[in-house]
Formats: C-alpha cells, sequence, structure tokens
C-alpha cells in the first residue's frame, strides 16, 4: 500500500514524505533517488545520459534497494555519490527516456507490493500506483522553491530559479510520466507554510481514511525529523533550524 506524494522540484515532497512516514509508521520511498542511481550507473558505465536506446537496458538491470536513509545499488552504499551535482544534472535527464521509466515504475511497484510506502515523486499517483488510497500533490510558488534550493546549496537564487524553470519545462513536457496532479489528488500549498503544517494535514488525511501505524492505535515513529523544509535530494535529515 502506498501515500502517493507528487509535486515538483523544491515544493517539500521529500521532507514531508520522509516526515508523515515517521509519523504512520510507513517506510519512505524516494523515487528520485532512484532515477540518480539509474543516471551514476551511467556515469560509470560510460552511458550518455541522452542515449535512451543504451539506458533503457541498462536501468532494468539494476537492482535498487533502500535501507533506512542508505540507497543501495547492486547491494553497495551510494547514498552520497547520488547527491552529486554532476548526478543530479544527469538525473533529470536521464529520466525523460521511456525505458528507463518502465524499469524504473515497475521496480516501484515491486517494492509497494511487499510493504507500506510514503512515496514521493512525480508520478506516484498518476502512473505508478493511480490506485493509492492517498494522493498528496505539492506545490509553492517558483520564488519560495527556488529560494529554499538556494539556501540549502549557496548558490545565487537567480540562477537556481531559471534551472528551476528548466526543469519544470522538461518534467511537464515529457511524453511518459509527466509532472501533473492526479485528478482525486489533493492539493497543498506549501507556500509560507511550515513543515509541521504540511504534515500534520497530511497525517490527518491519511488517518481519515483509516491509514497508518497512529490510525490503528500505534504510536507512529517518533523520531521524526524537524520541522524545517530542505530541497529534493538532501542526503539526511535537517538540521533545528527556524522553519523556512
Amino acid at each position: 500500500m502506498v501515500i502517493a506524494i507528487d509535486g515538483p522540484a523544491g515544493a517539500g515532497k521529500s521532507t514531508v514524505a520522509r516526515a508523515v512516514a515517521a509519523e504512520l509508521g510507513f517506510t519512505y520511498l524516494d523515487s528520485g533517488a532512484m532515477y540518480r542511481s539509474v543516471a551514476l550507473a551511467a556515469r560509470e558505465a560510460g552511458v550518455d545520459p541522452d542515449d535512451g536506446a543504451a539506458l533503457g537496458p541498462l536501468a532494468a538491470g539494476l537492482e535498487i534497494d533502500f535501507d533506512g536513509r542508505r540507497v543501495l545499488l547492486g547491494g553497495r552504499d551510494v547514498s552520497e555519490q547520488i547527491r552529486t551535482p554532476g548526478v543530479s544534472a544527469d538525473a533529470s535527464r536521464v529520466s525523460v527516456h521511456p525505458a528507463v521509466r518502465e524499469a524504473m515504475v515497475a521496480r516501484q511497484r515491486a517494492l509497494i507490493e511487499a510493504g507500506d510506502y510514503v512515496a514521493e515523486g512525480r508520478d506516484i499517483g498518476t502512473v505508478v500506483s493511480p490506485g493509492a488510497p492517498l494522493k498528496v500533490f505539492l506545490t509553492a510558488s517558483d520564488e519560495e522553491r527556488a529560494r529554499r534550493r538556494a539556501a540549502e546549496t549557496g548558490e545565487d537564487v537567480a540562477s537556481v530559479l531559471a534551472a528551476q524553470r528548466r526543469r519544470d519545462a522538461r518534467d511537464r513536457e515529457r511524453e511518459h510520466g509527466a509532472l501533473r496532479a492526479a485528478d482525486d489528488a489533493v492539493e497543498i500549498d506549501t507556500t509560507g507554510l511550515s513543515l509541521e503544517e504540511v504534515v500534520a494535514r497530511v497525517v490527518g488525511l491519511a488517518e481519515e481514511r483509516g491509514l497508518g501505524a497512529r490510525s490503528k492505535g500505534g504510536p507512529g515513529d517518533p523520531e521524526r525529523t524537524s520541522p524545517q523544509f530542505v530541497s529534493e535530494g538532501s542526503p539526511g535529515p535537517p538540521s533545528p533550524e527556524t522553519p523556512r
């Protein structure tokens, strides 16, 4: 079973999904890390990230798993390697190829069938699991999303905003798994909201539907993340700072 959280980069879905999973006793599934893993594997194999014909078989043969916060590629921990700037840039390029998306969707579905997950991405509620009992689509203003990313990386906000708009266009215009909200998704604009406020909203929606450990009488995971948004791809939990 899966709770689907979709949205554009910088809307807060990674941070929210991780915290919601902790609250409800689910496993967090970072779909973006899977595409990053494909990008890393392509780099290591010398495959061009724009070569869809070569990337399809490569992606289909990868073993990608999650062990807590660790991302495993063929059994080795690649959690740090997939967060480098080069791999991050390549991940967006490899994700547009239909064969790559088909391979990752198949892997995501296999994981979801084996347990309870909060999965975040761009097409979880529309392609990976259209029958999910709860679909959430997170948004935020372009400026807010860029500000969050720039605050974390130290980059110039204007540069981040320009790159973000290029990525948004690529994500919305791709032929397979284009970024859009499912017809029955609950849309939440995170602009101006703290992490705690957004997580409480999503957890409340889950409990209304009878989902998760808390709705079944369990306490959830007390070791949840602190109330701060971090940009997509952050390797670990945020530090206890003022919510942004």
